[in-house]
Parts: C-alpha cells; structure tokens; sequence
C-alpha cells in the first residue's frame, strides 16, 4: 500500500488545527512534519509545542523529520510530544546506530534521511536496524522546490537493496512531488510520499489528496 504523508509545512498555520483535522477528514495516511533548526537547515519551523498541539486533535501517524544537528539530544522530548516516527538525518549524527536504538527505548519507529547528493551506498550498513528511510529530492531547508530527477535511481537503488535486507521497510520521498510525477516516484520503488505544495495548493486539500492518489 502507498502511503500519502503531506508535509504541514505548506498548511496555513493561521488555521493548522483546522488543515490537521482536513487532512484525517479526507484521506491522508501519516502526517509529515518537518522540524528545522537554523543551523543543519537555513529555515526554522516547528518544534515540540506544535507536535504536541496538533497530537490532541489526530489519531493519524505523526512522521517527524528531524532537520537539525544532533538529534539524538531531542529524541525523548519529540517521543513525549507524540511522534510516532522519528527521522534523522545522515548527515547530522555520527553515532547513527546509537540513535536509532535510542528511538526504539521509546517505542517509536525510526528512520534514516539523506540529502539528494548523499549516495544509498552509506546505508547498506544499517538498513535492517531501520523502519524507514527518506530520500530527499530536493535539499532540505525550504518548500515548494522542484523534484530533482537524478534522485528517481535512488530511489531504484534503496528498493533492490531493501528487498534483499528488509522487505518491510518503508521507502519515502520528499521533495517537488506532484501529480505530474507521483507515478514515476512510485514505479521506482517508494511506498510513502511526501507532499506539501501539491497537498495544501489553493486550500483545496480534498480535491488535492484525491488527485494525488488517482495519479498513482
């Protein structure tokens, strides 16, 4: 099953209670939001007030997405604000195998990011100790960026390694993901996709959501 995760940080945060509650309301599978720093990424958005907030008011899975430099400080504090998933970047933690067990003594699913230039070769390691890994397809920091196309062989790669190692595990795409490409994101392998713009454009999420999921 494809699973649709959009990305809050296209919402209209002047209502995001009411675009959190749409998004249960007409189909959205997990919800994804990106937590940025400053520091590992120029932008700054949420933290764990908001992820505690918006946990009163959906029983949707909550897809966090650490964008931050040393993660592994925060991880119980985004457990508690009621992450379901916890994803860190590869590139913000160099005791990666240390973290993601940190994730697991809490009980929640963790996963693995890298950044569009980062190559699948760097996970081969660590991919059965994973629930998820992310490809970026675009680089981290902003939304409403355009697909990087060179990262649709990645996403082929991770898929040939994870039938081999961990069949279960969840392959999601973040980044420029429309309706004019969801197909060929899916065809190459991934089963959770990300999306802001294409979710929240013109605040028509019903008709945008429905869309999405024709299209794949």
């Amino acid at each position: 099953m494809i699973k649709l995760s959009p990305s809050i940080l296209s919402a209209d945060l002047s209502k995001l209670g009411e675009d959190v509650i749409a998004l249960e309301k007409f189909g959205a599978d997990m919800i994804h939001i990106d937590v940025m720093d400053g520091k590992f990424v120029p932008n700054i958005s949420f933290g764990m007030p908001i992820i505690k907030a918006i946990r009163k008011i959906s029983k949707l899975n909550f897809d966090v997405h650490l964008m931050i430099e040393e993660p592994s400080r925060y991880i119980e504090d985004f457990a508690v604000a009621g992450a379901d998933i916890i994803t860190i970047h590869y590139e913000s933690d160099i005791h990666l195998d240390r973290t993601i067990k940190y994730i697991k003594s809490f009980g929640k699913k963790a996963g693995i990011a890298i950044n569009p230039a980062t190559p699948i070769s760097v996970l081969e390691c660590i991919i059965e100790e994973v629930d998820m890994i992310l490809i970026m397809s675009v680089n981290p920091g902003f939304g409403g960026q355009s697909f990087i196309n060179y990262t649709l062989n990645k996403i082929s790669q991770l898929k040939k390694i994870a039938d081999k190692y961990n069949p279960s595990l969840m392959i999601e795409v973040d980044g420029g993901i429309n309706a004019d490409n969801i197909k060929a994101v899916v065809d190459a392998g991934a089963n959770v996709i990300v999306a802001g713009s294409a979710v929240f454009r013109n605040n028509e999420i019903e008709k945008n959501i429905r869309t999405l999921k024709e299209g794949i």
